[in-house]
């Protein structure tokens, strides 16, 4: 029975790892086109689903109809059967243009955007929630009697189980609005997406930081008291020092629902491939780059979005990775 249940330990365990490595190389493989056409360009370009026009040597038009005639004599038949697909599966990359004689258009797809509007969105929730809901925690922790403390736990538990869409009804039709009022520019914004974002990640770091401050052992605190210490400087000198592990684990917890939420924001940061030159504009993020345009991709678009998906799986990992393997080492 005992090695039973230590080989199904370890089998969940090796689990995790080959569902995040299978996730992994399906987005590669998927992406690897873009990938192969676009290179570390795609993460610098602001540019998605634009048409340039290609420009063709006369090296190039005379070695291409070399092959074209070197085919013909092959079998004229496999000649038209192969051209036909070659149309087909680069319908989305390069296509004649009937207005100029001998030019070329193809496709472009470039990153920037949306992972700037990610970025950026994830940091306006972080600044906005990170202070209230370390004032929520104390609050509950170490202010509050017990009976109001309970019934706003219960609140803030109740707040986590709301469903990201009608965070993001609530923001376009009630807070949008007021938001554009007090700073101006558009009410579907960057800054508007963010803050919505940020009351959607507060209760995360208000519940786990209150419980995390509630195990402070009661003798640390008696013992500051009775040196004189005030409540603020227990607070601050006893309770946050104890607690920091927890606390950077609900920042941790509360920043990867950041960076992958996408309902909420996809009504309120406007959807649309712009940089943005103010807080105020509208922009886009990647999960709603993706879920806006997965439908109706296909080709080179849709491998450019699994380049996206590839990217934010990279920002993900690469985020939370030195969250716990530097801050938590260091608050230990």
């Amino acid at each position: 029975m005992e090695k039973i249940f230590q080989k199904l330990s370890i089998s969940s365990a090796t689990l995790v790892f080959v569902i995040l490595i299978g996730i992994f190389i399906t987005l590669f493989i998927a992406a690897k086109p873009a990938i192969d056409e676009f290179g570390f360009d795609f993460i610098v370009n602001p540019d998605w689903n634009k048409e340039v026009v290609v420009e063709i040597t006369d090296t190039q038009i005379a070695v291409e109809d070399l092959s074209d005639q070197g085919n013909e004599i092959i079998d004229e038949d496999d000649m038209e059967i192969t051209d036909e697909d070659d149309i087909i599966e680069d319908e989305d990359e390069v296509m004649f243009d009937e207005d100029e004689e001998g030019t070329l258009t193809t496709t472009i797809y470039g990153g920037l955007v949306p992972i700037v509007g990610t970025l950026l969105t994830t940091l306006i929730a972080l600044a906005f929630a990170l202070p209230i809901a370390m004032g929520i925690a104390v609050f509950l922790a170490e202010i509050a009697p017990k009976n109001i403390s309970h019934i706003v736990g219960i609140a803030i538990e109740l707040l986590a189980a709301i469903p990201s869409i009608i965070f993001g009804m609530w923001g376009l039709y009630y807070f949008a609005p007021i938001v554009a009022d007090l700073v101006g520019g558009y009410q579907v914004s960057l800054l508007t997406a963010g803050l919505v974002l940020g009351v959607m990640i507060l209760p995360f770091m208000a519940a786990i930081t209150r419980d995390s401050m509630n195990t402070t052992p009661g003798v640390l605190k008696e013992s500051a008291y009775a040196l004189g210490a005030t409540k603020f400087e227990v607070i601050k000198d006893i309770i946050f020092p104890y607690s920091r592990t927890g606390i950077i684990g609900s920042i941790i917890l509360a920043l990867g629902r950041a960076l992958g939420e996408t309902m909420a924001v996809a009504f309120l940061i406007g959807s649309i491939f712009v940089l943005p030159s103010a807080i105020n504009d509208p922009t886009i993020s990647i999960p709603v780059a993706m879920a806006n345009n997965f439908g109706e991709a296909s080709g080179l678009g849709e491998s450019a979005l699994f380049y996206l998906a590839l990217i934010l799986f990279v920002i993900s990992f690469a985020v939370i990775s030195i969250a716990k393997f530097y801050f938590l080492k260091k608050a230990h």
